[in-house]
C-alpha cells in the first residue's frame, strides 16, 4: 500500500466560506480533504470583500485568516502577515493563490506581491480561455498579456483543462514546465446516483413543497400539476447562480421548441438558483414574467448542497448554454450524481464534458436534436450517467488533493526514499506534452459521443 505523508504545506489564497463565491467553495472543497495540520487558509475580511455572504453561516476559524483588506489593498505585507498569524513554516509550505480577474482585479499590484514574496508560490488560473480570437493561441489579450508579467514569478500555475495548457504553453513555451493541468475536483454522491431519475423526482418534490422556501403560489402549481411526479412529463432542467451570462432564456427557449418536436410529450423547463446582486434578481424577474402562463418554472433559491446533486440527478436533461464559461462548479456537482448534461461544446465545459461522457456540441440546434434522442430513447442515459461516474471517481476531490500535494512537494524539494507520490498531477497528461499531440486532442475531442438523428447545419 502506498503511504501518503505530504511533507509539504499549502496555504490557500482567495475567498472562502462564508463568501458566496463558486471559487471559495472550490477551495473550501480542497481544504476538506486535505490532511490536518498541512493547509491554511488566507482569505479576505467579509465585511470588506464586496460580495453576499452565505446565510446562516459564520466564518471558519481554525485555520482560515481573514486579514486581507479588501480586493484592491492585497501586498506582499499583507500575505506575510497572514502567514505568520497563521503560524507557517515558510521552509516547506507553498502559498497557493485562486485566480480569477475580478477577485483580483488590480493585475500589476498582483504581479508586483508575486514578486515581492520569497516562498514558493502557486496561481491556480480558474478563467483562462483557449478559444479567443484575440490572440493566435487561443487566450484573450489581457490574459496574454498578464500571463507575459506573471509567469517569471511563480513556480507554477495550474489549470483546468488541456485546451488551456495548451495556449498557454504555445504562447510562452519557456516556461512549458511550470503550466499543470490539475483538472477540476468532482464530488461523490454514491447515494443519490442510486436512485432511479423516478426516485431522485420524489424527493426533490418533496423538498420543494415541505422543507423550502418557495413561495405558496409556485409550491400549489407543482403539486396540482404533479409535475414532479408525472412519470410521462419529462423535466429541462438547470441549476446554478441566476447570472444573465448563464443564458437561462435558452432553457425555456428549448423547451418550446422541444415540445414542437415531440408534441406528444408533456416538457417542463425548471430553473433553479438563488440570484446574489440586484443585476440578477431584475434577470430572474424578467424570466419569471416571460414564464407566466407557459410550462415553465424559476425557483429563486440556493439549495442546500445535500439537495442540489439531487435536483440534477431528477431532471432528465441538464440544459447548459453558457454566454461565455471556462470551467463550472456546478457541473462538479452533476457529474457526482451521475446526471444528464446537454451543453455547449465551449471552453473548459465543452472539453470536460466530452471526458466524461455528456452531450455536447456548438450548435443550439444540433444538441437540441440530441436532447430530443434522449427523450424517445431514456436508456441512452444510463450509459451516460455510468460514464459520468467513471469519470468522477478518476477526478475525485480525494485524487485532485493529491495532485496538489505531490506538486507542492516537487516544489518544496525531492521526496526522500519511502515515499511516492501515487497519482500522476496531470492523470496521464504530461505539462512537456509536444504541442502537435494537444492539437490532436484538440481534433478529437471535438467528436461527438452521441450520433445525431439527422444532419443539421448550425443556427
Amino acid at each position: 500500500m502506498i503511504r501518503w505523508e505530504p511533507l509539504a504545506s499549502i496555504y490557500f489564497a482567495g475567498p472562502y466560506c462564508p463568501i458566496m463565491c463558486g471559487i471559495g467553495d472550490y477551495t473550501e472543497f480542497l481544504t476538506r480533504r486535505s490532511p490536518s495540520g498541512r493547509w491554511g487558509v488566507l482569505s479576505f475580511n467579509l465585511m470588506n470583500y464586496g460580495g453576499p455572504l452565505v446565510r446562516d453561516r459564520g466564518p471558519e476559524h481554525n485555520g482560515v485568516w481573514y486579514g486581507i483588506p479588501d480586493r484592491h489593498s492585497y501586498s506582499s505585507a499583507v500575505i506575510h502577515q497572514g502567514l505568520d498569524a497563521l503560524a507557517a513554516d515558510e521552509q516547506d509550505s507553498v502559498l497557493w493563490f485562486q485566480h480569477e480577474f475580478g477577485i483580483w482585479p488590480d493585475r500589476l499590484r498582483f504581479v508586483d506581491m508575486l514578486r515581492s514574496l520569497d516562498i514558493p508560490k502557486v496561481v491556480t488560473f480558474h478563467t483562462l480561455h483557449f478559444q479567443s480570437t484575440e490572440t493566435p493561441f487561443g487566450l484573450r489579450q489581457e490574459q496574454y498579456d498578464f500571463l507575459s508579467l506573471l509567469l517569471p514569478y511563480v513556480d507554477a500555475i495550474t489549470v483546468f483543462s488541456r485546451g488551456v495548457h495548451y495556449a498557454v504553453t504555445a504562447a510562452f513555451p519557456e516556461y512549458a514546465g511550470k503550466v499543470h493541468v490539475i483538472k477540476h475536483g468532482i464530488h461523490s454522491y454514491p447515494e443519490v446516483s442510486r436512485l432511479t431519475r423516478r426516485e431522485a423526482k420524489e424527493k426533490l418534490n418533496d423538498y420543494l413543497l415541505y422543507e423550502s422556501d418557495v413561495d405558496v403560489e409556485t409550491k400549489e402549481q407543482l403539486h396540482r400539476q404533479r409535475v414532479l411526479l408525472d412519470s410521462e412529463t419529462v423535466i429541462i432542467g438547470q441549476t446554478g447562480f441566476l447570472s444573465p451570462n448563464k443564458g437561462s432564456e435558452l432553457l425555456f427557449a428549448v423547451r418550446d421548441s422541444l415540445e414542437h418536436l415531440l408534441p406528444r410529450k408533456r416538457i417542463v423547463a425548471i430553473r433553479i438558483g438563488r440570484p446574489r446582486d440586484q443585476c440578477q434578481w431584475d434577470y430572474a424577474a424578467r424570466l419569471q414574467k416571460a414564464q407566466k402562463g407557459k410550462p415553465g418554472f424559476i425557483l429563486k433559491l440556493l439549495l442546500p448542497e445535500s439537495i442540489l446533486p439531487l435536483a440534477q440527478r431528477a431532471f432528465d436533461v441538464n440544459f447548459n448554454w453558457p454566454l461565455e464559461c471556462t470551467q463550472s462548479g456546478v457541473l462538479a456537482h452533476a457529474l457526482g450524481a451521475g446526471a444528464v448534461v446537454a451543453a455547449r461544446d465551449l471552453e473548459g465545459v465543452g472539453e470536460t464534458l466530452k471526458d466524461a461522457g455528456g452531450v455536447v456540441d456548438n450548435s443550439l440546434r444540433r444538441l437540441m436534436m440530441k436532447m430530443r434522442n434522449l427523450i424517445l430513447n431514456p436508456e441512452l442515459s444510463e450509459g451516460i450517467a455510468a460514464r459520468a461516474l467513471s469519470y468522477a471517481a478518476e477526478f475525485s476531490w480525494e485524487n485532485q488533493v493529491r495532485r496538489h500535494y505531490d506538486l507542492a512537494e516537487h516544489i518544496v524539494g525531492p521526496a526522500p526514499a519511502g515515499l511516492v507520490s501515487h497519482l500522476p498531477l496531470t492523470a496521464g497528461i504530461s505539462s512537456a506534452t509536444p504541442a502537435e499531440n494537444w492539437t490532436q486532442l484538440r481534433v478529437d475531442s471535438s467528436r461527438s459521443r452521441i450520433p445525431l438523428p439527422i444532419d443539421l447545419d448550425p443556427w
